[in-house]
């Protein structure tokens, strides 16, 4: 499993010949952030121009199937369920989707635009014990995205072995490398992982930088 990351929330994971795309950023989004490739399954947490660009992610015959919000279902051999929660986008309420799904054995949750760490009792259900969380830390206190302590907080309740950042600037990063006790994480540009790669990490920060 290979992991790339563009930029906000714009991630893909690829695994053979399949690829999952994560909140492409559309060409709308004033983020400045361009990426196209074809991907076979694509997850949107958030109906927002940063996070909703589906049309980057056709090419050639290649067309993703498109999860946008929740429900369970299952494309190719993977399960994937998505729970509902809230976002707050420039003091607009948006709903969010929480993602929990598992590839090669590795299990994932990806928090999307999350800007409440209150979760329901059936997302806390879901989310059980996660190999990697992908975690929004950019926020400001008040609106946005989850903030750096709230982020570190709620990522060291959920417990995974393996924690990336998304939606972040090099402040935010900074104070959530802090607020994890994490100063000295690893920052790659591509991560590559098998599962037994996991085995004793406990809360480990990886930061991916945007290629």
């Amino acid at each position: 499993m290979i992991i790339t990351y563009y930029g906000k929330q714009f991630f893909k994971i690829q695994r053979g010949e399949m690829v999952l795309a994560f909140n492409p950023v559309s060409k709308s989004s004033k983020s400045g952030i361009s990426a196209h490739f074809g991907a076979d399954i694509a997850l949107v947490t958030t109906n927002h121009p940063d996070y909703n660009g589906l049309e980057q992610l056709s090419h050639g015959e290649r067309t993703p199937f498109a999860i946008t919000g929740p429900g369970d279902y299952e494309i190719k051999g993977i399960f994937i369920k998505g729970v509902s929660s809230d976002a707050l986008i420039t003091g607009k309420k948006y709903i969010n989707t929480v993602y929990i799904f598992s590839v090669d054995n590795i299990n994932i949750v990806f928090l999307g635009a999350l800007s409440d760490a209150g979760f329901s009792k059936e997302a806390r259900e879901a989310i059980n014990n996660p190999d990697i969380l992908f975690v929004p830390i950019g926020g400001k206190e008040g609106g946005g995205v989850l903030d750096a302590r709230s982020a570190a907080k709620l990522a060291s309740s959920l417990e995974p072995k393996l924690i990336i950042p998304m939606d972040y600037d090099s402040s935010s990063l900074k104070a959530f490398l802090k607020e994890s006790g994490e100063e000295k994480a690893e920052v790659v540009e591509k991560l590559t992982l098998k599962l037994k790669d996991l085995e004793n990490k406990e809360g480990e920060v990886v930061v991916l930088s945007a290629t």
